[in-house]
């Protein structure tokens, strides 16, 4: 069985290498350059970026890769497993869709599944992981889609900003949102809600974030014991430690693995971004 997954998992790229997952990079463009996300460009390049008044863009993965593979994993009568990234945070899934379709059209018999993540980041990453390791357990595709989706709709992720700028840059909030909270040292507390993100609430400086953080945990999951969380961070690991530590102390998960952003996701959250994964539900 093949996986497919896009970049904007925030998995490193020795993992797409080490576990054979077929990797479709999202696209950065900084100035009049153009890079594939995780091939040829790394977050920090985004963050310096970001931090020298450059706001890069980003566009979705490219649908002629996917048919390219496509096209392959049906010459091959292989099946396969396109877990993608939230269609609400990108064109991606359906492109995705339409290529598969016009494959079809040439290889009726494509034995391939389009899963929607309804995720970002290491939430969408933890899918990914789980497909692996089910593939290597020798589960069917149908197992295996089943668990992931069910696993997709019970993915929790907190996040939180460092400058509301950086946001307000991107076109997330209003530029005199971002004034006014910079003068607060207002954080936003996020989470994404159906694929989409949504706001929590407001809280003054770091440590009211973190402590709510924690608190919302401990409201919405279950079972920590059991659970891998994942923390991804904006360039700020001490920060991305910091908040390992209270969850460690506070919820005694099963593992905490933390990750720096990737580059899709720094082009629209800036620098000392910090977000935390978890499910609301033991699968």
């Amino acid at each position: 069985m093949r996986i497919f997954a896009d970049s904007a998992s925030d998995l490193p790229k020795e993992f797409f290498e080490k576990e054979q997952v077929v990797l479709f990079p999202l696209r950065v463009h900084i100035g009049e350059e153009e890079y594939e996300d995780i091939r040829t460009i790394h977050s920090l390049k985004v963050f310096d970026a970001i931090r020298s008044g450059t706001q890069p863009k980003t566009s979705q993965a490219s649908p002629e890769e996917m048919l390219s593979a496509f096209e392959q994993l049906a010459k091959d009568k292989e099946e396969g497993l396109y877990i993608a990234f939230s269609s609400e945070l990108s064109g991606t899934y359906s492109t995705a869709v339409m290529v598969a379709a016009q494959v079809r059209e040439d290889y009726p018999d494509l034995n391939l599944t389009i899963l929607d993540s309804k995720a970002a980041s290491l939430g969408y990453g933890l899918l990914v992981k789980e497909a692996v390791k089910l593939r290597d357990n020798n589960l069917p595709l149908s197992e295996i889609t089943e668990r992931v989706r069910t696993m997709a709709n019970h993915m929790e992720s907190l996040f939180t900003v460092e400058d509301l700028d950086y946001m307000a840059r991107g076109g997330r909030i209003s530029k005199g949102s971002a004034f006014v909270g910079g003068l607060l040292n207002i954080k936003p507390l996020l989470h994404v809600e159906d694929g989409k993100l949504v706001p929590i609430e407001k809280l003054r400086g770091r440590k009211k974030v973190v402590k709510r953080m924690i608190e919302l945990m401990a409201e919405r999951g279950e079972q920590f014991s059991s659970q891998t969380i994942a923390i991804s961070h904006g360039d700020d690991e001490e920060f991305a430690n910091l908040v390992k530590k209270e969850i460690e102390e506070h919820l005694h998960p099963k593992n905490v693995e933390i990750f720096m952003i990737g580059s899709v996701i720094a082009a629209h959250t800036g620098p000392g971004t910090l977000a935390v994964f978890f499910l609301n539900r033991a699968l």
